[in-house]
């Protein structure tokens, strides 16, 4: 009988590679579903749940991704601000403050929640435009959310 051996691997052990994402007409929650696996590194077959595998991803042209239905009006944000009350705006008003908010609060959720998580999300680059300062790492343009 064939003993199966699982390789863990280590943090020094690890490569990323840069991705450039084009976010133009896709749907927010396909597009973060994706952005997630490839931040966490669970594209890999070296994935090891308690080692940083993913990748850095560069996402351009956030402010013209899109939800389904009427999330628009009905997706609410919400947050404490020390004061009683919750603060709250919609989806529709964030992407007019703060696009590049929307992409990633949703890719934010869709993380584990620990102290890798955050390790995780500071390689996600977010911009609202076409252009971004990452020429240097020499991204390769991925095609992502494709449903």
């Amino acid at each position: 009988m064939r003993s199966m051996k699982t390789t863990m691997i280590k943090p020094a052990d690890v490569e990323p590679k840069w991705l450039l994402v084009d976010a133009t007409d896709k749907v927010v929650g396909r597009l973060a579903s994706d952005i997630a696996v490839r931040l966490m590194g669970k594209h890999r077959p070296t994935y090891t749940p308690h080692v940083d595998t993913g990748d850095f991803v560069v996402v351009v042209n956030c402010d013209k991704v899109h939800f389904t239905g009427k999330k628009w009006d009905q997706k609410k944000y919400t947050w404490y601000t020390g004061y009683t009350r919750q603060r709250s705006i919609t989806a529709g008003e964030q992407l007019e403050r703060h696009p590049e908010r929307v992409l990633r609060e949703a890719v934010r959720r869709m993380l584990p929640k620990n102290k890798l998580a955050r390790k995780m999300l500071d390689k996600l680059k977010i911009y609202s435009g076409s252009e971004h300062p990452h020429q240097a790492q020499n991204p390769e343009t991925v095609e992502l959310a494709v449903k």
